[in-house]
């Protein structure tokens, strides 16, 4: 009876050690593909994965304070500075996917020129209207965007008339709902917004992207299984799911 009850504990304790709630740590522009991959891990292992989306600034504040978590997904600056800092297993790193800087416009909506940067141009003053990320909020497309019209010489004028979000879904929805002619954040930020239409990335050499980096802090509560959920971001057989989100996969 003895040796029962003893069988019976240990393989309760297997099961419980098997089971783990993961909290995971991502930037906006993943959240299309991170959110499924992350369900269908849960449904494949058993885990409890719950996923908080948010700027990167915020996130790196976050975690420099203490935040508890067991999967960062940011862009490569903010997880070196993070590994800099002691908050991350530097040898987790890995690179899952690439988000480039695209155009929106409402659907149904006459398709401005793009196809040059001085097409790009002329669209942006010819809109009554531009939406793009507030680069005060800390995201990396607005401060790459108000530099941009920096260079282009038109900040002034755009900026007369911007109506800027603090997130990139924020800039497509003002876009679909006709708040904005034209607006520009993420491609996978846009897809994940019914009523906005990507029609093309930045042109020329005007070309931005963005990289999307995972990696496991050096206090997380299940460090087996987050490894596990990050190979499981990394797999070769979700590359169709990056790809449908609007990303690039970073992984061979």
């Amino acid at each position: 009876m003895k040796t029962l009850v003893a069988a019976l504990a240990l393989l309760l304790s297997a099961l419980a050690a098997q089971a783990a709630e993961l909290k995971v740590l991502s930037g906006n522009g993943a959240k299309a593909a991170v959110r499924e991959l992350c369900a269908q891990f849960e449904k494949a292992t058993g885990n409890k994965v719950t996923v908080h989306f948010e700027v990167n600034a915020d996130l790196k504040k976050k975690i420099e304070a203490g935040e508890a978590f067991d999967v960062a997904v940011l862009n490569p600056p903010v997880i070196e500075a993070l590994i800099q800092a002691g908050k991350l297993v530097p040898g987790s790193r890995a690179d899952i996917g690439r988000s480039g800087l695209g155009v929106a416009v409402k659907s149904g909506a006459v398709k401005p020129d793009i196809s040059s940067v001085e097409g790009f141009r002329r669209a942006l003053i010819a809109a009554k209207a531009v939406s793009y990320t507030d680069p005060k909020a800390g995201g990396s497309s607005g401060t790459f965007f108000a530099a941009l019209l920096e260079r282009l010489g038109i900040a002034e004028a755009v900026n007369q008339k911007a109506v800027l979000g603090k997130r990139g879904y924020e800039v497509a929805q003002a876009v679909a709902d006709g708040r904005a002619e034209i607006g520009t954040t993420f491609i996978s930020e846009i897809l994940t917004v019914p009523g906005a239409r990507v029609i093309g990335p930045l042109p020329g050499d005007l070309h931005n992207s963005n990289t999307y980096t995972a990696a496991i802090p050096k206090s997380a509560a299940a460090p087996e299984a987050a490894k596990a959920l990050l190979q499981a971001l990394s797999d070769p057989a979700t590359r169709a799911r990056w790809t449908a989100a609007g990303l690039e996969p970073a992984f061979a």
